[in-house]
C-alpha cells in the first residue's frame, strides 16, 4: 500500500507517492529523507516549534493520536505527527521551519542548534545582516549572509562606555547624578563602538554598509538601556525597574548609529532581543536558545563569567536566574598589574614543582615575557589554583610565610602585603589575590544558590554551559580547584564562548528563535541574591582556596 503526500515550500510545490509501511513514520524523519530537512532544534522533542509544518488536507497521527486535519488547515510539529497508511496528506512547509546550513564555531563562539529559513530580516538574495553582542567590557559584530548564514565579516573591541566606567553600576549612577551621560554613553557605545565595528567588519566582507538588510542586538539590560538613551536609573535600587525588556524595534537612525562616514543608512532595521530581567538580560536569553539548553532533558546551568556573572539554571521544566556582583576584576580590573586579554598579556602560569617557585609563563601573541604589558584573567586563575598546589598561597589567600622563606627572591614587600614576582616588573599581591577571591566567590555563591533552591547538588547537573569569551580560554582545571566552578567530570561542561552574540546571530537567521526567547521571559523566577538568607554566608564560605 503506498500512501500519496504532497509537500508545498515557497520554492518548490512536489508530489511524494510511493511511500511504504518501510519508511520512517514520524513526519520529520520522513520529510528529512525526502530533501525535506526541518529545523528540529530541540531534537524532535516538540518544545521548540522549529518544525512547525501545516497540514492542509489529510489524516495523521498526532502524538498517538488519530487527527483529520480541519478545512482551514492545521499548523502542528512534525516530530509529534505520523503519516497513517493509505491515507492522503497535503503538507505545507513554512520557510522557517526548513533546516538551513550555518556555520558551527564563529569568533569565539560555538553555536550548538540549527537554524530554519525565516530571517527576522528578509532581503533581496545576496542581503546581509549584523548581528551585534553589547558586553559591559567588549563589544563583538558579525555581517553574515541571511540567506546562507555564511559569516562574511567580524570585528570586536571593547566597549567606549568603558573610559566612564568598569561596570554598570557606575555607569548607572553617572546618568542618575547627570542625566546628560545617558546621550554619552549613547554614543560611545553607539557610534564610537558598534558603528566603527560595523565599518570594519563590512571591510572584512568587501561590502559596502548599504547592502545591509538589518541589524539584531543583544547584551544586558543595562547595555540595551544605554544603547536605546532609556533612563537606567530603576535598574540601580531595589526593586529594580526596567523600562523595557520585552524586544524592541528601532532604526540606526532613531540610536545614532548612521552617520555619514560609516555609510549606514538611518533607516536600517534594529531589533534590540528581549531580556529576562534587570540583571539576566538579552544576553543570556540568546545563550539559552543558542546552546540548545532550553531544550535540555536533564539538569543544566549556564554561566557567563563576565563582570556581571549571570547564571541560569534548567531543572524539570523550573528555570532560575540571578546574576552576582562579580566585578571586573578576573579583566584585571583594580588589579596591580592587571590589563584585559589583549596581545602582551599574560594569560597562562604553571609552577614546577621541582624548582620550588620556578613558574613557566604564557602570553597572548607570545610576546617575550620579560616584555609583557601585564596579566589577564586567566593567569590569575592559574596562580590560585598552581600557587595552592605548590604551597606558595595559604587557604585564606594570604602567602604562606615558610614559603616566602624559602624563596624570598621571588618575593617583593610592598606598603601594606607581600606580592609575587612574575617577572622583573609584574607581581601579583596579596591584595590581588583578595580581589580575585571575592568575584569568585560572588560566581560560587551564585551557583550554589540556585542549586539549593532547585534541591540539585553540583554532581547531578547533566550539562553545564560554560559561555562568554573569558571562559573560553580559562583552564578548566583550575578554575574546578579554586571553586569558581564547580567540580564536574569535563565531559559535563560545554564551554560555549559568546553565547549572546550567537543568540543574536541564530535570531536573525530564524525567526522562530527569536519567538522562543520571547516566550522565556515569562518562564524564568529570577532570584534576588541580596534578599537570600543564605548567600552572605555561602559567599563567606567561598572566599577561601581548598
Amino acid at each position: 500500500m503506498t500512501t500519496p503526500i504532497t509537500v508545498t515550500t515557497n520554492q518548490t510545490d512536489r508530489l511524494l507517492a510511493g511511500v511504504t509501511p518501510n519508511d520512517p513514520k514520524k513526519l520529520s524523519d520522513w520529510l528529512g529523507r525526502h530533501d525535506f530537512s526541518l529545523n528540529t532544534r530541540c531534537g524532535g522533542k516538540g518544545l521548540c516549534r522549529g518544525c512547525r509544518i501545516v497540514i492542509q488536507h489529510g489524516k495523521f497521527l498526532h502524538e498517538s493520536r488519530p487527527v483529520e486535519a480541519k478545512e482551514e488547515s492545521q499548523e502542528v510539529d512534525a516530530c509529534q505527527c505520523e503519516w497513517l497508511p493509505g491515507e492522503e496528506l497535503e503538507v505545507s512547509i513554512p520557510a522557517r521551519s526548513l533546516l538551513q546550513a550555518t556555520a558551527s564555531a564563529v569568533d569565539e563562539f560555538h553555536l550548538m542548534v540549527t537554524a530554519g529559513r525565516e530571517p527576522l530580516f528578509p532581503g533581496k538574495p545576496g542581503a546581509v545582516a549584523v548581528a551585534v553582542d553589547i558586553g559591559t567590557t567588549t563589544v563583538a559584530v558579525l555581517v553574515f549572509d541571511i540567506a546562507t548564514g555564511s559569516i562574511l565579516g567580524r570585528a570586536a573591541d571593547f566597549n567606549a562606555q568603558i573610559r566612564l566606567g568598569d561596570d554598570v553600576v557606575t555607569r548607572i549612577n553617572l546618568c542618575i547624578t547627570d542625566p546628560a551621560m545617558r546621550d554619552s554613553l549613547q554614543r560611545a557605545v553607539g557610534s564610537e563602538t558598534i558603528s566603527r565595528l560595523i565599518s570594519e567588519a563590512c571591510q572584512m566582507a568587501n561590502i559596502s554598509p548599504a547592502q545591509l538588510c538589518g541589524m539584531s542586538v543583544a547584551g544586558n539590560t543595562t547595555m540595551l538601556h544605554l544603547l536605546a538613551s532609556e533612563d537606567p536609573a530603576g535598574l540601580g535600587t531595589y526593586p529594580f525597574h526596567p523600562v523595557f525588556l520585552e524586544k524592541r524595534h528601532s532604526t540606526t537612525g532613531k540610536l545614532h548609529l548612521s552617520n555619514e562616514p560609516n555609510g549606514l543608512e538611518a533607516n536600517l532595521p534594529v531589533v534590540l532581543l528581549p531580556g529576562l530581567a534587570a540583571y539576566v538580560g538579552a544576553d543570556i536569553a540568546a545563550g539559552i536558545i543558542a546552546t540548545g539548553m532550553r531544550y535540555a532533558p536533564q539538569p543544566a546551568m549556564l554561566i557567563d563569567i563576565g563582570t556581571n556573572g549571570e547564571i541560569a539554571l534548567l531543572h524539570k521544566g523550573h528555570w532560575l536566574a540571578c546574576a552576582t556582583a562579580a566585578g571586573p576584576a578576573f579583566e584585571g580590573s583594580g588589579l596591580h598589574h592587571g590589563m584585559r586579554a589583549v596581545t602582551g598579556a599574560i594569560s597562562d602560569i604553571v609552577f614546577h614543582m621541582e624548582n620550588g617557585s620556578e613558574v613557566s609563563l604564557q602570553t597572548i601573541g607570545n610576546v617575550p615575557v620579560e616584555q609583557a604589558h601585564g596579566i589577564c584573567g586567566s593567569a590569575y586563575i592559574d596562580f590560585l589554583a598552581e600557587g595552592r598546589r605548590a604551597g606558595c598561597l595559604q587557604e585564606n589567600g594570604r602567602f604562606e610565610n615558610s614559603f616566602i622563606k624559602m624563596h624570598p627572591d621571588k618575593f617583593v614587600k610592598l606598603e601594606d602585603c607581600f606580592a609575587f614576582r612574575l617577572t622583573s616588573t609584574l607581581t601579583i599581591s596579596e591584595v590581588d589575590v583578595s580581589l580575585l577571591l571575592q568575584a569568585k566567590a560572588a560566581i560560587a555563591a551564585g551557583i550554589e544558590t540556585l542549586l539549593q533552591q532547585a534541591g540539585l547538588t553540583a554532581g547531578e547537573l547533566a550539562t553545564l554551559f560554560v559561555a562568554g569569551g573569558f571562559g573560553m580560554h580559562i583552564t578548566l582545571e583550575h578554575a574546578m580547584k579554586i571553586g569558581l566552578l564547580p567540580r564536574l567530570n569535563e565531559n559535563q561542561i560545554q564551554v560555549v564562548g559568546n553565547s549572546s552574540l550567537a543568540g543574536a546571530y541564530l535570531a536573525a537567521l530564524d525567526l522562530s528563535a527569536l519567538c522562543e526567547m520571547e516566550e522565556l521571559a515569562g518562564k524564568v523566577e529570577t532570584i534576588e541574591l541580596n534578599l537570600d538568607p543564605d548567600f552572605e554566608d555561602r559567599f563567606i564560605n567561598a572566599l577561601s582556596l581548598e
